[in-house]
């Protein structure tokens, strides 16, 4: 009954303490609100050394069960606020803390629970959080205390297996610790210059010396956890840079020995596979510290002794890959690999850009060993590790995947200097692989051995590709047809095949490539000149091609949805790339394909009939987000006169509009919310919609009116702000129409009531279902007064509009809200209301509607 109370007691302090008091913290789950805003009153409680006494001694005392929440309790009384103490008084409470920390760790029992475990852990992380480091290396048992903190530290990054999350804390409060190393003034010594190599030695040591353990055991290889592993290792690489020397000599012993004892393993006779797994295991994780290192030259003041240094390490790594490529076809090991990629993003970053000079001294020892003199000769060992990578490795998604993802990081601009981007694409060898045999990459293939999925990798290889293209085309056409020349193959097989005997699975697969390609091109293409080049490439020949495959194959989305993104991708107009000369129709031409390939897809899809709960979104809505997708870029693009269509007869603008209408009534409520990508792409077209086509929202019949309201109301109160800021768009659009069609009415000169037939039916809707608009004002004045509204801004434009339009109702509500609160808040609540109104204009939304 005791441990019972002292449990509840325990957490209703460590809830006071947890308590969120100025509301600044968006998320409570979050270990990042690190500063606990204690309030002023409860000052003297702090400043008693009893009260930290009393939590230290619950710790010691209480069963495992229980001093964990004492722990926790710590956790906050570490993190309170600064300004709570002054200066003398903060020091004697750091002390009171520190002293508490030293006790803990003299006798560390307690800490073989993983709850305290991690909580102490926590606790330590926090005292660096909220204290400096000149202020813990003044305290009396500092000398004593980081030396069992190191010890303690140690011990945990040996024993990987246990509570591997806390790790992540430990290693914060070194990483704090020694990136505050130049900022400190003080006499005293901080010792971390001592301890904190032996704590990047740990970690080394520890995760080389878990590769046997792990594979001997079949146990969770940490190696697959990337994002922890990345997060460790960033925090890793702060620490590693104090004391460089150290760490650097040790990293070198430790890679020579592994790569020569793999390349024994790999010369002898018996070749043990088991051995071979380990020792490139092993590699993996080495090279990954390289990189990480490597790296860290960025986040550190560094010398020409570490660029050496970094060399040295560089070198090692080069070297490996050669060892490894040397191996292909026959063998690969996809972590090794992987390592190796994080390895030369890291050099890019660091070594191969506009902030370094060309004297760095990393190139002068693998000028040396290497020949790499530069970083023209290390983009060269780029280029081959990549045609390397994409031409054996095609069977290895994750290593396919991060070799285009680091071509792609390339081909950027800024990604490298300017000079080194032109030599990259002038490299005869690199543009001869890359452009012409491409066929040699087996991710390129469409053989039935590949998979679909192995397909997705096309759109960034040939999006990094247009880039490197860009840097020097300019407006040569022949240079675009030359590039674009394998897909003009591919493409006349296709329509070879559509014209001939029709083998399908082949046009299909080589479609669904083509249209990926497409797409990465489209995507890279960000002038008027680029993108006019591959506009005449494909229209028209080529784009009725797929709008066949779109018609024949609407019940395979793997097909469709590839062809539906490429035409979204065309109808961006990303940089103003479609804004055509004045004297071409090429807007009005693309936007008419756009239009049938959309009332194409919607008409067939829509045969489909009810779907099943798990069908619907893969067969059906997917394909509807991207069609509204594409007719939002083309409504909001302004590179099509829409009224052009009505007055010339061309049907294609209205016929477009109503395949959207009748897509829509066939998706309920429920699933244009619950789906993220459908509810982001309709809502903003309803916005482009209501704000340049209210003709075409006016004409629509009740019950679509209904519906398109009844889901703006809805999205009102979305989770995503973009969502609910177009549904508020939206209305604010509506509403204002009407509002204007009602003062336009008012002045009843006969040219007002001709032009005014649209707004005249849309008021006469409204006037028969007056609750729609009603229960919009209702959502939003709730929103506003009971819940943390995140664009206050979106909500406030529709308010003036709907309140102007049901001033009774207003009226109404207001009443009803006021009543609904307790008495002593009626009168503010009151007064708010009043203040909203003040010194509004009855008949000027416009002007009023900032106000």
């Amino acid at each position: 009954r005791q441990q019972n109370l002292a449990m509840h007691l325990l957490k209703l302090v460590l809830n006071c303490l947890n308590f969120d008091f100025i509301g600044n913290s968006a998320d409570e789950s979050a270990d990042d609100l690190c500063t606990v805003q204690i309030p002023t009153n409860w000052r003297t409680i702090f400043l008693e050394p009893e009260t930290l006494d009393l939590f230290f001694d619950l710790y010691h005392s209480l069963p495992p069960m229980l001093s964990q929440f004492a722990l926790s309790c710590l956790v906050q009384f570490a993190s309170t606020r600064r300004s709570l103490f002054s200066n003398p008084e903060r020091a004697k409470y750091l002390g009171n803390l520190i002293k508490g920390v030293k006790q803990i760790l003299e006798n560390p029992q307690g800490l073989s629970d993983p709850g305290n475990y991690h909580e102490f852990c926590r606790f330590l992380a926090r005292l660096k959080t909220n204290y400096q480091l000149g202020e813990l290396v003044v305290v009396k048992d500092y000398p004593e205390v980081i030396q069992l903190i190191a010890n303690f530290t140690i011990t945990s990054l040996q024993h990987w297996e246990f509570a591997p999350n806390s790790v992540h804390y430990l290693l914060t409060l070194w990483q704090r610790m020694v990136a505050s190393v130049p900022f400190v003034k003080t006499a005293e010594p901080h010792l971390l210059d001592t301890y904190a190599p032996e704590i990047t030695k740990a970690y080394i040591t520890s995760r080389l010396e878990c590769v046997p353990v792990v594979i001997r055991d079949g146990l969770e290889d940490p190696l697959d956890d990337t994002a922890t592993v990345f997060q460790q290792l960033e925090q890793l690489c702060t620490v590693s840079r104090c004391e460089y020397e150290k760490t650097c000599t040790l990293l070198v012993q430790l890679f020579d020995q592994n790569a020569q004892n793999y390349q024994k393993l790999l010369h002898s006779s018996s070749r043990n596979p088991l051995e071979i797994t380990v020792q490139e295991r092993r590699l993996a994780w080495l090279v990954y510290f390289v990189g990480t290192f490597v790296g860290g030259r960025l986040t550190y003041t560094s010398t020409d002794e570490h660029d050496a240094m970094d060399g040295e390490l560089s070198c090692r790594v080069f070297q490996l890959i050669s060892l490894m490529d040397a191996q292909l076809p026959q063998s690969s090991n996809e972590k090794v690999e992987l390592a190796i990629l994080w390895f030369l993003d890291q050099f890019r970053k660091t070594y191969v850009g506009d902030q370094l000079q060309h004297t760095s001294k990393v190139y002068a020892r693998m000028s040396e060993v290497l020949g790499i003199t530069d970083d023209n000769h290390v983009l060269e060992t780029f280029m081959a590790k990549i045609v390397t990578n994409l031409k054996y490795r095609g069977r290895c998604e994750p290593v396919i995947s991060r070799t285009l993802q680091f071509l792609n990081d390339l081909s950027f601009p800024y990604g490298v200097k300017k000079h080194c981007v032109v030599n990259f694409v002038e490299h005869v060898t690199f543009c001869t692989l890359l452009c012409q045999q491409s066929k040699h990459f087996p991710f390129l293939g469409v053989s039935d051995n590949y998979s679909l999925s192995d397909l997705r990798c096309r759109t960034v290889f040939y999006t990094a590709l247009t880039r490197l293209l860009m840097v020097d085309l300019g407006e040569d056409e022949d240079e675009f047809e030359n590039f674009m020349l394998p897909l003009t193959v591919s493409f006349e097989s296709v329509t070879r095949i559509f014209n001939g005997s029709f083998e399908q699975e082949e046009a299909k697969r080589m479609l669904m490539g083509l249209a990926r390609d497409l797409r990465g091109i489209a995507f890279a293409l960000n002038t008027k000149t680029s993108y006019t080049m591959l506009f005449h490439w494909i229209y028209p020949a080529y784009i009725s091609v797929l709008q066949r495959a779109v018609e024949l194959w609407y019940r395979e989305p793997a097909c469709t949805t590839p062809i539906l993104k490429l035409m979204a991708e065309f109808m961006q107009n990303r940089s103003q790339r479609l804004n055509f000369d004045v004297s071409s129709p090429n807007g009005i031409l693309l936007f008419r394909e756009a239009s049938k390939m959309i009332c194409t897809y919607g008409n067939q899809i829509l045969s489909l009939g009810t779907l099943s709960k798990d069908q619907v979104y893969p067969l059906k809505l997917k394909g509807i987000s991207i069609c509204y997708s594409a007719l939002r870029s083309a409504l909001c693009g302004n590179y099509v006169s829409f009224g052009v269509f009505k007055l010339y007869g061309d049907n294609h603008f209205d016929n477009v509009l109503q395949a959207f209408v009748k897509m829509l009534l066939s998706v309920s409520h429920s699933d244009l919310l619950q789906y993220r990508k459908l509810s982001q792409s309709y809502y903003p077209l309803l916005e482009c919609l209501t704000q340049d086509h209210m003709s075409f929202i006016t004409s629509l019949e009740p019950h679509v009116l209904i519906y398109i309201l009844t889901s703006i109301s809805e999205g009102l109160t979305a989770v995503d702000t973009i969502v609910s800021s177009s549904c508020c768009a939206s209305l604010d659009y509506i509403v204002t129409y009407l509002f204007k069609h009602l003062a336009k009415e008012g002045k009843k000169t006969l040219r007002c009531r001709e032009i005014s037939q649209d707004g005249q039916r849309l008021l006469h809707f409204m006037q028969q279902n007056p609750e729609v608009l009603q229960q919009m004002m209702s959502i939003l004045m709730n929103t506003i007064i009971f819940e943390d509204c995140r664009n206050q801004w979106s909500v406030s434009r529709p308010l003036l509009g709907l309140i102007l339009l049901n001033e009774k109702y207003f009226s109404e509500l207001r009443a009803t809200l006021i009543t609904s609160q307790p008495d002593n808040k009626r009168e503010v609540l009151d007064q708010c209301f009043r203040n909203l109104m003040e010194g509004v204009e009855q008949n000027l939304l416009v002007k009023n509607r900032d106000r």
